[in-house]
């Protein structure tokens, strides 16, 4: 799929979404995402290779913009964060003397900074390759779950183009136990997420007058 970037509030946008599922009406009468598939492998490879290709063609996006669904025991169902920092609960590398949660021989922090220009609450997320559920949330050191940020993110700074985070909680409380657990809530999320959207030209537009 060819990544196309949206002109808001004079900058140009590039959605990333993870899959069709996530991508509703409301969503779709907004926009046109780069979809990456499920999981950080998926999400780094896709994102990489098309933000090589807007480099190539000289359109890199002003800004990329990572949403969809989250999983959460710490934020309600069905509300909508703008991620403040997301980090890779997968890469633990401590048995060699690195910072759990560090890719070795890399320089970045455990919390990746994502720009939060919306008035919306803010969240600190978590990616990793499993999907979490029951007590495991327990052992994640932040308030959401995803399969994809922190990947986004990564590739994102290989081109050194910031990255907004938004997600809904689709799921959390209880055992997630099957597809229809993460599902059901997508509807509303679609709505909540295209409402936050919505705020992108006024908030976009400042930072572009103010630069």
């Amino acid at each position: 799929m060819t990544a196309t970037c949206e002109r808001i509030g004079g900058r140009r946008v590039l959605f990333v979404m993870a899959v069709e599922a996530e991508y509703g009406p409301h969503l779709r009468a907004r926009f046109s995402p780069l979809l990456t598939g499920v999981g950080p492998v998926e999400a780094a490879l896709v994102t990489g290779m098309a933000l090589q290709d807007l480099a190539r063609r000289g359109d890199l996006p002003d800004l990329v913009v990572s949403l969809g669904s989250a999983g959460s025991r710490a934020c309600p169902l069905g509300e909508i964060y703008q991620i403040s920092s997301v980090s890779w609960r997968d890469m633990d590398a401590s048995r060699l003397g690195f910072t759990k949660g560090v890719t070795p021989l890399t320089d970045h922090p455990v919390d990746l900074p994502l720009v939060t220009p919306l008035p919306l609450p803010l969240a600190r997320l978590s990616t990793g390759a499993n999907v979490v559920g029951g007590e495991e949330y327990g052992a994640i050191d932040a308030d959401m779950v995803d399969m994809e940020t922190f990947a986004v993110a990564r590739a994102c700074s290989r081109f050194d183009v910031p990255l907004m985070g938004l997600r809904g909680v689709s799921d959390g409380p209880g055992e997630l136990d099957h597809i229809d657990s993460w599902t059901a809530l997508l509807g509303l999320l679609d709505e909540r997420l295209a409402a936050a959207v919505d705020l992108l030209p006024d908030a976009l537009g400042s930072i572009a007058s103010a630069a």
